[in-house]
């Protein structure tokens, strides 16, 4: 179904153009262009599919991108520079360099709660690498799928980059296409089905998954900042954020203020678009079902209000949860916050422990050695201290999950390095022929215990 466009693609790329410093600079630049002359545009298709603001979009969507896009082109030309690398003894007179090769033509499928960023971020370190790339965004955000199709269609030629538009069954009759990269941002489910299909054709792949990440508040933490900045990261984006935080755990002796707090901050964040009906919606009638199941698996402290016509979920809090209901046992992905309390950090260690490596891990602490003993002995993508999801919107820091929580990382030089081979070359002096190596012999063996011991 795919075939020749993905063949066209690669045959563009045999031409060598995409390879050239000049023209990844080109592209990069013709791409933030596009953007900003369509920002009206995309920000309208944000509000008509998930009800974003103008700020909230430009915050989470387009400035995020814009700044991939500088970050890249200030270091590109650095960045594909092959890498010189040091030889050992035994290799006298060589000399060993990796070189940054583009893979040929990357798929990039990309999800519905950050539906433009999550294309064009990873359409970045493509293009960067000097890759071919076709980009599928997500049914279900349909007027940014429209509008990121016509965006790219405008600005490229489809030989190098174009989009596809579709379905689930789209998505399968992409993947059964032989590429040389896949980069998926999704659910854990589907992240299996796209591992398994990319095995087929022994695809390398890059997986954005999610899980349930964990925010941990210590007994020394700055209570109402911890609590604001929980509540914040938490109910962004209605919930719908890969890096959220999933749960709270509270240690015992300031649950209750901590409880108060948050609830204060939930309030003073998000009442007054609650109000203005500026709060974002939750994508899909079948998801705000799923999440209305949720608000009886625990004690409803705040919210709990859902509109089937609106499709919105006021920001709730849960408190007496148990660890084995249906809301603990998959990632919420809305805006819903259940809150637990414990009583040593051992047992924290536990609880996390006892689910699949989070995307994220939030500690709010003063004291260094609980820091430690935290991000030391849990595995988790990325994370903060006394933060939540701003680690992702820096392009120094790479972002990826690690387990169920996904495969491989992005941002910054990563991109670059994601969609990249790394070719390792070694340049042998034709001036030097050591004997050593055809030889053998008791002087061989001596002199070659001295060189590899």
């Amino acid at each position: 179904m795919f075939t020749s466009l993905r063949e066209k693609q690669k045959h563009f790329f045999y031409t060598g153009q995409t390879k050239e410093y000049a023209f990844r600079k080109k592209q990069l630049e013709r791409l933030k262009e596009a953007i900003q002359t369509n920002e009206a545009e995309l920000l309208e298709a944000l509000k008509l599919d998930l009800n974003k603001t103008n700020e909230e979009a430009f915050l989470t969507e387009l400035g995020p991108t814009y700044q991939e896009i500088n970050h890249t082109l200030k270091h590109l030309k650095e960045w594909m520079e092959p890498e010189k690398v040091k030889t050992p003894a035994s290799h006298v007179g060589s000399v060993g360099k990796i070189h940054y090769e583009p893979y040929g033509v990357a798929l990039i499928i990309a999800p519905w709660n950050y539906p433009l960023q999550l294309a064009l971020s990873p359409l970045v370190g493509a293009i960067s690498a000097g890759n071919c790339a076709i980009v599928k965004p997500s049914e279900l955000t349909p007027h940014t799928s429209k509008a990121i199709a016509k965006l790219l269609d405008q600005t490229f030629d489809e030989a190098f980059v174009k989009t596809v538009e579709g379905a689930v069954d789209v998505s399968q009759a992409l993947l059964k296409e032989p590429f040389d990269y896949i980069f998926f941002t999704g659910s854990v489910g589907v992240g299996k089905i796209v591992m398994e299909a990319a095995s087929k054709n022994l695809t390398p792949i890059t997986l954005e998954l999610g899980g349930k990440s964990p925010a941990i508040v210590h007994e020394d933490a700055k209570l109402d900042l911890a609590a604001k900045r929980i509540a914040w990261g938490k109910f962004l984006n209605a919930g719908q954020t890969c890096v959220a935080p999933d749960y709270v755990l509270v240690h015992e002796r300031v649950y209750p203020a901590f409880l108060k707090k948050v609830k204060k901050h939930t309030k003073a964040l998000f009442d007054k678009a609650l109000l203005k009906g500026t709060y974002p919606q939750v994508v899909s009638g079948r998801h705000l079902e799923r999440l209305a199941g949720f608000l009886s698996d625990g004690q409803v402290e705040l919210g709990g209000q859902y509109n089937k016509e609106s499709r919105t979920l006021t920001p709730t809090i849960l408190t007496e949860v148990n660890w084995e209901a249906s809301i603990m046992q998959e990632e919420i992905f809305g805006p819903i916050l259940p809150i637990f309390t414990y009583q040593s950090l051992d047992e924290v260690l536990d609880k996390v422990r006892d689910k699949a490596n989070p995307l994220a891990l939030y500690v709010f602490t003063e004291n260094k050695k609980v820091e430690a003993m935290i991000t030391e002995n849990l595995s988790f993508g990325g994370g903060c201290i006394n933060d939540t999801v701003m680690h992702l919107a820096t392009p120094y820091l790479p972002f990826g999950g690690v387990g169920e929580s996904g495969t491989g990382a992005y941002h910054g030089v990563e991109s670059f390095r994601t969609f990249s081979h790394r070719k390792s070359i070694l340049k042998q002096s034709t001036k030097v022929d050591l004997p050593l190596r055809y030889k053998q012999g008791k002087l061989t063996m001596k002199v070659l215990r001295k060189l590899f011991n």
